[in-house]
């Protein structure tokens, strides 16, 4: 994983970096970044505190094949989201593909905690309501750092919930088996992202990296990765630094 996939990795779930010291003036995107930067400080102590422990432990005491088989589990159960917003964004050769992908796994795969589907060729897509109302034309709005979620648009934060209507999780009739597998989700989610810290080490503002990140990854998933390649102009970049740089007082007498 090279270290743009590793940052939206990150930015896709809780922020895992130390909390950043300086701030810059809001943004177009960013309008709230006061309010979302003491948001991101709650989840960052809370994620070192809590879950940070915990899915180390989970890595250490459960092998390989069982924290996979665990996330193709899970996996399988949030999949019917992507199916229903195949349809919504008329997709409906992914629909088919990915309903297929879902009977396959429900079944030869023992409810998915295997993954046949792949080894014949069938692709993972990866689709939500967020991206259905950005295909649609809805702007994601200002950027909003959410309690114990993380990164968010005001798009997309409604649309969480609508992905929870469309989740098999939320059907379980049992409530104590229903929350057991929500926090095993957030903690098989979080081991996931630790081999990606090291991504953000050495990060000058952890928060703008996530940030800029995570409004990168939304537009490439609303566009299906049809977006502009990045600016990746080092030398351009150096040169705005400099000109940022006051100027030094004359020594001279």
């Amino acid at each position: 994983m090279n270290r743009h996939s590793c940052l939206l990795a990150l930015a896709f779930c809780l922020p895992l970096a130390g909390c950043a010291t300086t701030q810059s003036a809001p943004s177009a995107a960013d309008p709230w970044e006061r309010v979302n930067r003491s948001t991101y400080a709650f989840n960052d102590a809370l994620d070192r505190a809590v879950l940070k422990p915990v899915a180390k432990g989970y890595r250490r005491f459960l092998p390989q094949p069982i924290r996979t088989g665990v996330t193709n589990f899970l996996t399988n159960l949030a999949y019917p989201t992507t199916i229903i917003n195949d349809v919504l964004q008329l997709k409906l050769m992914d629909a088919v593909s990915d309903t297929t992908r879902l009977v396959i796994n429900s079944t030869f795969g023992l409810a998915g905690i295997f993954d046949p589907a792949s080894k014949a060729n069938l692709p993972r897509n990866d689709e939500d309501f967020g991206q259905t109302l950005g295909r649609w034309g809805v702007p994601s709005g200002p950027y909003l750092m959410l309690p114990l979620l993380g990164p968010s648009t005001l798009r997309d934060t409604p649309s969480i919930y609508v992905d929870y209507l469309t989740d098999a999780r939320h059907y379980i009739g049992d409530n104590k088996i229903g929350f057991a597998f929500t926090g095993i989700s957030i903690i098989d989610r979080r081991a996931r992202l630790i081999p990606a810290e090291q991504a953000l080490e050495g990060a000058f503002d952890p928060y703008a990296l996530i940030r800029n990140a995570f409004l990168d990854r939304r537009e490439y998933e609303v566009r299906d990765g049809d977006v502009p390649e990045p600016d990746l102009d080092e030398d351009a970049w150096l040169k705005e630094e400099s000109v940022a740089e006051p100027e030094q007082a004359p020594t001279g007498k």
